[in-house]
């Protein structure tokens, strides 16, 4: 029987509005452990990193060296942390489920799966992800975890962020429909897999999905999937902080996350972007927990 190990980042250092570091709490209140308990997995729980409140620190104490990137000291003190999590998790024969806060820690997360690993990345995701700290718009490292583990621009050399074990070309995104012009850039310069909505429509999920996980998957020891829960239409999705109307329906959400699961390449996992007090009855978290158990194999029949 598979065993996941649950690990709780409640950061929200990385996304413009606060709240988001509760997420890891909504979704183990909306039911995580029955879920998975319900696609035959074993789960442990790690409980929470001790993450500092926002409130508490600088979030200009460690610049970059150039643009701009709000509380990357603390950033990069939470990913290191999970990373070590995330690996150990691996090293003892258990699959990482690390539950967000902002979208940041999935630094870590690739990291930690990346640290004796070759492995590929799914990114279900509204947003690239893709952004530096030249290239932001806002400052807020939400938007440049991808960045940030595959070494780009002013995250080149940089310990704690880079994921050697990432392959680019085994790198897809899933469901785009917010992308800066500088992100739009980097997809087409390094060649990665990317589909967009648009992608969506035209081909259905399914196919999507089954071709995002077999670039991903080729010639690599595992996959890390990467779900942000703005990927889904803020209808179906109403808790995140940056909503992206247009996105996945939940019946879509679920056959994508199926065919993860049937791929039979998931090394490592994360959940971010639940923000419960943008959200209406905890649907949003409870969501986050079936789509989970999808991925993990959970079936009607």
């Amino acid at each position: 029987m598979t065993t996941v190990r649950i690990i709780g980042a409640p950061t929200d250092y990385g996304a413009n509005r606060r709240g988001v570091d509760m997420g890891p709490s909504a979704i183990r209140y909306a039911g995580l452990a029955d879920q998975l308990a319900g696609a035959g997995v074993e789960t442990v729980d790690a409980g929470d990193l001790a993450v500092p409140r926002a409130e508490e620190r600088d979030p200009d104490a460690e610049a970059p060296r150039d643009g701009k990137a709000k509380f990357l000291r603390e950033t990069a003190d939470v990913c290191r942390r999970l990373g070590d999590e995330v690996g150990g998790t691996l090293a003892a024969g258990e699959v990482p489920l690390a539950l967000g806060g902002d979208h940041s820690i999935a630094i870590g997360s690739l990291v930690g799966s990346a640290r004796d690993a070759e492995i590929g990345a799914v990114w279900f995701d509204a947003h690239a992800d893709l952004n530096t700290p030249a290239t932001t718009p806002s400052g807020n490292v939400h938007g440049m975890p991808l960045a940030a583990a595959l070494g780009l621009g002013e995250f080149a050399g940089s310990d704690w962020a880079n994921a050697p074990g990432l392959n680019p070309e085994n790198v897809a995104l899933v469901g785009l429909r917010s992308v800066d012009d500088a992100e739009v850039e980097v997809i087409r310069d390094r060649g990665f897999a990317a589909y967009t909505m648009s992608d969506i429509d035209e081909r259905g999920i399914t196919d999507v999905t089954e071709e995002a996980m077999a670039e991903a998957s080729a010639g690599v020891d595992g996959v890390h999937v990467s779900l942000d829960l703005d990927w889904l239409d803020p209808k179906e999705a109403p808790g995140v902080g940056t909503p992206v109307r247009g996105g996945v329906t939940y019946r879509e959400a679920h056959s994508a996350m199926e065919v993860v699961a049937e791929s039979d390449a998931v090394r490592s996992m994360e959940l971010v972007e639940v923000n419960p007090t943008l959200d209406q009855h905890n649907e949003t978290a409870e969501l986050a927990t079936e789509l989970a158990a999808s991925a993990f194999g959970k079936r009607v029949l």
